[in-house]
């Protein structure tokens, strides 16, 4: 069993060390390392602490990876598609600790790759990857949408869109947001073969996060872990609380227009995700701030 234990601490420091770290990679274990501070052994308290920093942390990042929507509600058509280059711009709270690398920046450049393609029926399905900058971690997003009404010369386009994204590439972490986009539009002609289309929507985002287990002790070496007693391997070590999606609603509030010229178009939307607050164990809610995101996007339409 005590071999076990040393093995398993082993396991735990080099599933959490990186032979290159980029200054955005993040360093999930912070959270319960600085909550612990010079205590021998994290207390419940502490842990408490520690897991609702997280919790923040998860909230906030679930808005950085769904801060764009850069299209309205109407489809392509059945037989259209749609390849766009993105650019997010979103600003970070000081408020909520991001662990960082290096420190933590006042915003965070997401580029990504979108691509659309329309179904029969005013279907749409999506695909998007995204980049968080100077890191190793991208963002996968699928999607499908349902133009409820479309192309009518009188009534807006009305759409609602089903989305999940997932976090990689983050050490430790498994972060996924899922989300009901419900969006209003209208296409107005310019002349000839260019149009405008003035948007928004509301984008309701449901965070889950979960860990693995976490050292909160890191100048613990193997020799630490050879006492008598085999538990000495897993003190001060444990997952955070787990983040569930039914009790981490971030609505986001999005407006946006997009240009299209030809088989050009070009867009820019401005987007505020509320992340609300939540009861902390022994210490009352916990009000956090709002994500301001600035998006662009650039790309063909046939």
């Amino acid at each position: 069993m005590r071999t076990f234990s040393r093995w398993l601490v082993l396991a735990t420091a080099l599933s959490g060390a990186a032979a290159h770290a980029d200054a955005n990679d993040l360093v999930i274990s912070r959270f319960g390392v600085e909550r612990r501070g010079s205590s021998s052994v994290i207390t419940s308290t502490e842990f408490a602490e520690a897991s609702a920093d997280f919790r923040a942390f998860a909230r906030t990042y679930g808005a950085v990876m769904t801060s764009a929507n850069l299209m309205p509600p109407r489809t392509t058509g059945h037989s259209g598609f749609a390849f766009n280059a993105e650019l997010s711009v979103v600003s970070l709270p000081e408020d909520v600790q991001l662990p960082t690398e290096a420190e933590q920046p006042g915003s965070v450049l997401v580029p990504s790759l979108h691509v659309r393609k329309g179904l029969p029926f005013s279907l749409e399905l999506g695909g998007r990857v995204g980049w968080i900058e100077k890191s190793s971690m991208v963002t996968a997003t699928g999607e499908l949408k349902w133009a409820v009404n479309e192309g009518f010369t009188y009534l807006p386009d009305v759409g609602l869109r089903l989305h999940v994204t997932k976090l990689f590439g983050a050490r430790n972490l498994d972060l996924t947001t899922t989300g009901l986009d419900i969006g209003v539009g209208k296409q107005f002609p310019l002349g000839g073969m260019v149009t405008v289309t003035p948007y928004g929507g509301l984008d309701l985002n449901f965070v889950s996060a979960t860990t693995r287990t976490l050292d909160f002790d890191p100048s613990r070496t193997t020799a630490d872990t050879a006492g008598n007693d085999s538990r000495d391997a897993l003190t001060n070590t444990a997952p955070y609380s787990r983040v569930d999606a039914g009790d981490n609603l971030t609505p986001r509030f999005y407006a946006g227009a997009r240009f299209i010229g030809g088989v050009l178009q070009l867009g820019a939307e401005i987007s505020l995700t509320n992340l609300g607050s939540f009861d902390q164990e022994g210490a009352g809610s916990r009000d956090l701030p709002s994500v301001f995101a600035f998006n662009t996007t650039l790309g063909l339409d046939f």
